[in-house]
């Protein structure tokens, strides 16, 4: 792997991920049989409906591309993020294995009735969160009348803690940073009988969030549906922000199994004071590292220490490269998502949602990344897919940015 730093922006090429080797991870867990249960679970959900798929044609002709694409996970359920895809199947999940039924034979409706109720009696789901996936797993607790326990960690936006708490959860702010959060809730599980939902995995916690990540799943295969409804061709690059990666890694893991040698060039992308993944590719001894301190970012989804253990693994030997970059990224892309071009539609995308779109157009305008740009293959025939994974989920944070210009430095 080799390294450029410059100014808001760093890089890492992974040069082993085309490479055939033997030992590489396994991507089966998102194999077609497991991507149809998922799809048909979620499509069970009464308000279910794909996401749109916004096409930005004059912001592509604008920085000299010939397709963007941004995936809009604002409208999710009514939630304003993908993440109640994760969290719902994988309890889901849970319950076919309590009651010994195939998941393929439960919808979400049939596990809300009396009689499903009365096999499984009262059930704590317990999780750590920054706001989105725990609202997911409150979310779907209530709707099947079980109960949930969300832990977050200290700055959580007071926003997203009321949401959560709209969904008949118990909150517990507690004085701690992500990671130690995470380790607070798993405790608590574990001495009140409760069940950890967690979308991060550890030796000895790994077939949880193995379904939330393929829970997941749905986002990109909805994607390319929707593409080959529109008669477009494939993505040449998708960027995909990560915070343990349990996202990235999933759609790299569908992206690998369903197209081999033949997918898209992708970029996972973390803040500076955050970047885990990053850092473990930096290193470069196969291993998943963690960083310390107070993982300051606007991009609080994406403020994890440690990697997702099966996430690592994923990403490590198949992502084309990793990348690095200031608040202002994710500040820029917000802006520019909200306030759109002539005829090209308007997003409502959050910190941690706009970072993939800031990025690219940071990277296409920007004359100090020419290198960084050829290294990625970024040209004009180029046609990149972005997910913004979150609407505005602190309303008061994103007027701040969006009308105030607050975070707007790139260095």
């Amino acid at each position: 792997m080799k390294n450029n730093k410059l100014k808001g922006i760093k890089l890492f090429s992974n040069n082993d991920s085309r490479k055939q080797a033997s030992g590489k991870t396994s991507t089966e867990f998102m194999s077609r049989e497991i991507i149809g249960k998922v799809r048909k679970f979620h499509q069970s959900f009464p308000k279910y409906q794909p996401t749109p798929l916004h096409s930005l044609p004059k912001l592509a002709n604008k920085i000299n591309i010939k397709k963007i694409w941004v995936k809009d996970e604002s409208f999710r359920l009514g939630l304003n993020a993908f993440k109640v895809l994760g969290g719902s199947y994988a309890i889901a999940f849970y319950l076919s294995c309590k009651l010994g039924i195939e998941i393929a034979e439960l919808s979400f409706e049939a596990l809300k009735t009396p009689e499903y109720k009365e096999k499984l009696g009262t059930i704590t789901f317990v999780t750590a969160t920054d706001g989105n996936h725990g609202r997911g797993v409150a979310w779907t607790a209530r709707e099947l009348d079980q109960k949930a326990v969300v832990f977050m960690p200290k700055g959580s936006s007071q926003f997203r803690v009321d949401n959560i708490k709209k969904e008949n959860a118990e909150v517990i702010v507690t004085n701690e940073y992500y990671d130690e959060t995470v380790k607070m809730a798993a405790n608590f599980a574990a001495e009140n009988n409760g069940v950890l939902i967690q979308d991060t995995a550890w030796e000895g916690y790994i077939e949880i969030p193995t379904w939330i990540m393929q829970g997941y799943s749905t986002l990109i295969d909805e994607v390319l549906e929707q593409m080959k409804m529109q008669g477009d061709l494939m993505p040449t690059h998708v960027f995909l922000q990560a915070g343990v990666g349990s996202l990235a890694a999933a759609i790299q893991g569908y992206l690998t199994t369903k197209f081999g040698d033949d997918r898209p060039l992708t970029v996972i992308i973390e803040p500076h004071n955050a970047a885990c993944l990053f850092k473990s590719a930096q290193i470069g001894d196969t291993k998943p590292h963690a960083v310390g301190g107070s993982l300051a970012t606007i991009m609080a989804g994406l403020a994890c220490g440690k990697p997702n253990i099966i996430a690592w693994r994923v990403l490590r030997d198949y992502a084309d490269f990793f990348i690095s970059c200031s608040d202002g990224i994710a500040a820029k892309g917000m802006k520019i998502l909200g306030n759109s071009l002539l005829n090209d539609p308007k997003i409502i995308s959050g910190e941690s949602g706009a970072v993939g779109l800031g990025l690219l157009v940071e990277l296409l305008t920007n004359d100090s990344y020419r290198d960084l740009r050829k290294k990625m293959s970024l040209f004009k025939e180029s046609r990149v897919l972005i997910f913004s994974t979150e609407g505005d989920t602190d309303p008061d944070h994103y007027r701040k940015i969006v009308w105030e210009g607050k975070h707007s430095f790139l260095g």
